[in-house]
């Protein structure tokens, strides 16, 4: 009887062991929900959704997992998600790509090929030479800690002879915004001065390594392994060149993780860092 009596606590026991062993086989299944995944806000939410989609549904459909892609509204929203490291996979600069790897352990995988500058630009009317002209006018910038927000306090190191900074929530309102007037510059990544060809640049940055893919230590080996190999192989099908056109890159490589070292630097000033 005594044993009769027990028999229902062991039998409890065995099936919680058997669900723990479950749970130690099987890491990569327990990890095997959706992929987040976030583009910085260099366009507005709704364009960066639509021109990332493809790109999320073909990694969904070449590595067999659910990817889902999210945007932020700017990047203030952008920063604090990304400090706390609620993404998975993530496509952005290479001071955000620093920061992870050396704060979060995040993994690079693939990159954008070459490098990317940052240029002061101003409306075709306005004849400016020189960064020290627009002191006490306005600029308008993607919101700290986008990579332009640095880039141009570093262009004013003094704190009495600065612009009247305006903060935009994407590159792509900054350029509205000088086309119309409403300020006299704004400092935006320079591929996307290809589609305004007519502005006026007044300063070039040097050069930083180009947006990267990077992962989180938390998503299994086997799934960065399938997602870089998906990423570098974009460029090798129909189906890859036709995303690649739709993000408007030419191409994608292999991210070396030296290239990002001391970048993260640039965040040293910001709330949050």
């Amino acid at each position: 009887m005594h044993n009769h009596a027990h028999a229902p606590i062991a039998v409890r026991l065995s099936c919680w062991l058997f669900g723990i062993a479950l749970l130690v086989a099987l890491p990569a299944q327990a990890m095997a929900g959706t992929l987040r995944f976030i583009v910085q806000p260099i366009q507005d939410r709704a364009t960066t959704l639509k021109h990332y989609k493809p790109l999320a549904d073909y990694l969904s459909r070449t590595t067999g997992e659910d990817v889902e892609l999210e945007a932020a509204i700017n990047f203030l929203t952008y920063w604090q998600g990304i400090r706390k490291g609620k993404y998975d996979l993530v496509l952005d600069a290479a001071h955000f790509t620093d920061y992870r790897m050396e704060k979060l352990g995040y993994i690079p995988l693939a990159k954008v090929p070459g490098t990317v500058s940052y240029s002061l630009v101003t409306h075709p009317d306005t004849l400016i030479f020189e960064p020290e002209e627009l002191i006490g006018k306005k600029v308008a910038t993607a919101g700290a800690p986008s990579l332009g927000s640095l880039r141009l306090q570093a262009l004013f190191p003094n704190p009495i002879r600065q612009p009247q900074i305006i903060e935009v929530p994407n590159a792509a309102e900054a350029l509205r915004r000088v086309e119309n007037g409403e300020v006299t510059a704004a400092i935006v990544p320079t591929p996307l001065l290809a589609n305004h060809p007519d502005l006026n640049v007044v300063l070039t940055t040097d050069p930083a390594p180009h947006v990267t893919f990077s992962v989180s230590p938390k998503v299994p080996a086997e799934v960065r392994e399938k997602l870089r190999k998906a990423l570098l192989a974009l460029g090798t099908t129909e189906e890859g060149r036709k995303v690649l056109q739709a993000i408007n890159f030419p191409g994608i490589e292999p991210a070396d993780p030296k290239r990002y070292q001391g970048y993260e630097r640039l965040l040293s000033q910001t709330w949050g860092y």
